[in-house]
């Protein structure tokens, strides 16, 4: 029921967002295989693929039901022979590549027991330069301003996604707090910035 509520949502502002700061933060070249880890239905996915025509797009997520309406969108899209939805368990699951020059995730990280399974993922994966883009949460100051955050940003969705909307902005990060899991991580030549009241963003190179 929550696989298909989200895959069938209205996250064009968000998303459509997301793909815009990953073209104005990330400087690619015209063709190349990208990494989408937390890929859930697709949606970004699809959009990087349409975005960044000459590159191929392989996209992994835990949850079985998600990747159900991903492959089904990506069927949708006529986009089968550039995007490629599997399931794996970050950060031991199995991708098509050794290494990648662009890895991008959307709302995973707050969904992390263990955040660090993310940056290993990423130290995994990307290849030396890499372009890395992650887009994600940021957690409100109480659960009075989350709660609104909620109101405003989720009024006509289903009761599941909005008490999922909720309860994400509560388990989500703080800036700082994402600045030390990078310091911690070996990664701190990312980047880090607030591009909404409830959005961040972590972009760079790899080295």
């Amino acid at each position: 029921m929550q696989a298909r509520a989200y895959a069938e949502a209205d996250f064009e502002e968000p998303h459509r967002y997301c793909l815009e700061l990953l073209q104005n933060h990330l400087t690619l070249p015209a063709t190349g295989r990208a990494l989408d880890l937390g890929c859930g239905p697709g949606d970004i996915t699809l959009r990087f693929a349409r975005a960044f025509p000459g590159w191929r797009v392989d996209g992994v997520d835990g949850s079985a039901a998600m990747l159900h309406y991903g492959h089904r969108a990506v069927t949708q899209a006529n986009l089968q022979e550039r995007v490629q939805l599997l399931q794996a368990y970050l950060p031991d699951g199995t991708v098509p590549h050794d290494c990648y020059p662009c890895i991008f995730s959307n709302s995973l990280l707050h969904h992390l027991i263990n955040p660090d399974v993310l940056w290993q993922s990423i130290h995994r994966w990307a290849e030396h330069g890499a372009g890395i883009f992650i887009m994600d949460l940021m957690r409100p100051e109480d659960r009075a301003t989350a709660h609104n955050m909620m109101e405003t940003y989720a009024a006509g969705e289903p009761e599941v996604l909005r008490q999922d909307f909720f309860h994400s902005l509560l388990a989500a990060y703080t800036l700082t707090e994402v600045q030390d899991q990078l310091a911690h991580a070996r990664l701190d030549q990312l980047q880090v910035k607030a591009v909404s009241d409830r959005h961040f963003i972590i972009w760079g190179q790899y080295l």
